[in-house]
């Protein structure tokens, strides 16, 4: 049995189903919060959100493809195992990094935004 094209196959629908749902997930509760710091702009809030989407897709997708290659045997079911875990691993660090990156993004871009009509205000 080739264990590569095993180990390869698991590693890439995984990653890509874990990023799609995370993406999802981001898109979808992310608009509320740009909604908000673009005091009630749909559309430029919607925009925003998709080019986001698209940033995160091609990050997370680029580092799928660097991380794909493995130099070491895969002699057993064992090895695909912890070379899927190993690879998973990092494809859910930087996943929920990414989350809370763009979390920081928003909760800061929010504060700012709730400033400035205090701003105008003086």
């Amino acid at each position: 049995m080739n264990y590569f094209i095993l180990t390869y196959a698991v590693y890439l629908a995984a990653s890509i189903a874990l990023t799609i749902w995370v993406a999802k997930v981001l898109f979808r509760n992310g608009r509320v919060f740009l909604v908000d710091i673009f005091h009630g702009n749909n559309e430029l809030a919607d925009s925003v959100n998709k080019l986001l989407v698209v940033g995160f897709y091609l990050v997370n997708f680029g580092y799928m493809s660097l991380a794909l290659k493995e130099s070491s045997s895969i002699p057993n079911t064992q090895v695909v195992v912890e070379v899927l875990s190993f690879k998973l691993g990092w494809i859910i660090l930087i996943l929920g990094g990414m989350h809370f990156l763009n979390l920081t993004i928003f909760f800061k871009l929010r504060k700012r935004a709730q400033k400035q009509p205090e701003e105008n205000n003086i």
